[in-house]
């Protein structure tokens, strides 16, 4: 079961040791880790200390995912102008 209140995308990097994340679900939400597993973890507890944030600030939350995926995929190279 994913234990996570919205989706997860996972991108790895040309590093072994560094991956990105962040939510489509959850605006404004990135990390990252050194793991998959890490990433996992530190966005459990991110994504409730982000949604608590939003609350402080008297920010719209969007509903929780019923149904969250995690993605994970090598990092999106952006072209250079």
């Amino acid at each position: 079961m994913i234990e996570l209140p919205y989706s997860l995308i996972i991108e790895a990097t040309e590093e072994p040791d560094y991956f990105g994340f962040y939510s489509p679900d959850l605006e404004g939400f990135t990390g990252i880790g050194h793991s998959v597993e890490d990433c996992l973890y530190q966005a459990r507890w991110a994504m409730k200390e982000h949604v608590a944030l939003l609350i402080a600030q008297g920010l719209p939350v969007p509903p929780q995912n019923l149904n969250p995926n995690i993605t994970i995929r090598n990092e999106k190279k952006v072209p250079v102008a």
